[in-house]
């Protein structure tokens, strides 16, 4: 007799693992996406601001700037988590953990999001900013009242593609003990050979990107009619 893929999951035992994986997840994702979006937010209107003819145009932090993200961006997460592993240790004092495993994706989201905000201030109308200029309003200002306000909308559906990008980080971070839904996967999923258990993560995963998504849509919506 067959045993089928439900008689195989014991989910007495796997539910509460599950939701363990679920709130690590989010545990992940959401400190990563407070700290590497604020630093991101940052470190793109630093980025914004020092492009040529631009607010404070200095082409050499620029340069620098641009090179750093250009290198640090494409690199793929899982070698990012093993090229990190002395920084992270130095750091967070282990390689192993949830911890560990927050630190390098903070990192990877800031130049990741850094040049999402870049991208999306780019297109704000430089009138509006010369405008404000005129009037006497200071860098800090213009960027708080024009710059930001102006991208709001593009900016905000430009994050909820880094919770994309973010999540899967989260999933990797199984490799180093960080615990989550892609370790949930892997290791009473693939490694069983329980296509149960590895699906359910995957919808679990598909059903946080949807909310996501459509949260974010609607706020873009909204703010685009104003």
């Amino acid at each position: 007799m067959m045993v089928t893929l439900a008689s195989r999951s014991d989910w007495s035992v796997l539910r509460p693992l599950l939701f363990q994986s679920v709130a690590q997840t989010l545990q992940m994702v959401f400190i990563t996406l407070i700290i590497g979006g604020v630093l991101g937010l940052v470190l793109g209107v630093v980025l914004y601001g020092t492009r040529p003819g631009n607010l404070f145009e200095n082409r050499v932090v620029y340069r620098v700037l641009d090179f750093l993200v250009n290198v640090i961006r494409p690199i793929p997460f899982i070698i990012f988590l093993a090229a990190m592993q002395p920084v992270t240790v130095s750091v967070i004092g282990t390689s192993i953990g949830t911890a560990a495993a927050i630190f390098p994706m903070c990192v990877m989201c800031t130049f990741a999001t850094s040049r999402l905000v870049e991208q999306n201030l780019v297109p704000v109308d430089h009138g509006m900013i010369e405008a404000a200029r005129a009037m006497g309003a200071s860098t800090f200002t213009i960027i708080r009242t024009v710059l930001i306000p102006e991208a709001l909308a593009p900016l905000i559906l430009a994050y909820a593609f880094l919770f994309v990008g973010v999540l899967d980080m989260s999933a990797m971070a199984g490799y180093i003990g960080g615990g989550g839904l892609g370790n949930f996967a892997i290791a009473y999923g693939y490694q069983k050979f329980d296509q149960a258990v590895t699906w359910t993560a995957v919808v679990i995963m598909i059903v946080l990107v949807q909310v996501v998504q459509g949260v974010a849509n609607a706020i873009a919506k909204r703010l685009l009619r104003r």
